[in-house]
């Protein structure tokens, strides 16, 4: 049986980026948690783990060393041109909610997956 667990997560805003990541990853917000220091966001399936993100008095100075991916097009998919098609619908949708593209990276002529910043910052992949 697997160890229930939390990702825990420093934040300048707490809120704002529980916001930003409960759409980008269709969680909800965690009842009990919506303090303007704390916040959690839940999978409202119950299968992932929850998220929670603290007020810390630094800001973030280098690149993260474990960030979330986000995979469209599913576990396995091997139809690369579809899970592109879906990477590039998906970015926008993040672009709008505060998110920043940093780069595409590219698997031959095929491509792989974009990298970019979510509002405060933190790198993650959209896969």
């Amino acid at each position: 049986m697997a160890t229930l667990w939390t990702l825990g997560c420093d934040a300048d805003d707490p809120q704002r980026i529980a916001a930003f990541w409960a759409l980008a990853l269709g969680y909800v917000k965690e009842p009990g948690f919506d303090e303007p220091d704390n916040a959690s966001i839940v999978d409202p399936d119950g299968r992932g783990p929850a998220i929670s993100f603290l007020k810390v008095p630094e800001g973030k100075s280098a690149k993260n060393r474990m960030h979330i991916d986000i995979r469209v097009a599913g576990p396995g998919s091997g139809d690369m041109a579809e899970r592109a098609r879906l990477i590039r619908q998906r970015v926008p949708d993040l672009v709008a909610a505060g998110a920043t593209v940093v780069r595409e990276e590219w698997y031959g002529d095929v491509l792989g997956h974009v990298v970019m910043q979510d509002p405060e910052g933190n790198e993650f992949c959209v896969a």
